[in-house]
């Protein structure tokens, strides 16, 4: 992202010991986190007021686990 935008890009960790598989998932979930932080200015810019709210917690049955949420919007 670039300055204007008000996030700065966190450096890549070299040494993560992930597995290949595990890599791209995380690339796919930063990929799509940058467009719903994208798509949240746009809300944001047009005068929507936008909460992400977890609702859910996803557990795979052998100890990793991820959030869900849902927007809260609001207008004035």
């Amino acid at each position: 992202m670039t300055k204007d935008s008000g996030f700065q890009d966190v450096p890549p960790d070299d040494k993560t010991g992930m597995s290949t598989d595990q890599e791209s998932a995380i690339r796919m979930l930063a990929n799509s986190l940058h467009r719903l932080n994208e798509a949240v200015v746009k809300c944001v810019n047009a005068g929507v007021t936008v909460e992400l709210m977890r609702t859910a917690r996803y557990h795979n049955e052998s100890g990793s686990w991820g959030d869900q949420f849902t927007p809260i919007i609001r207008t004035k």
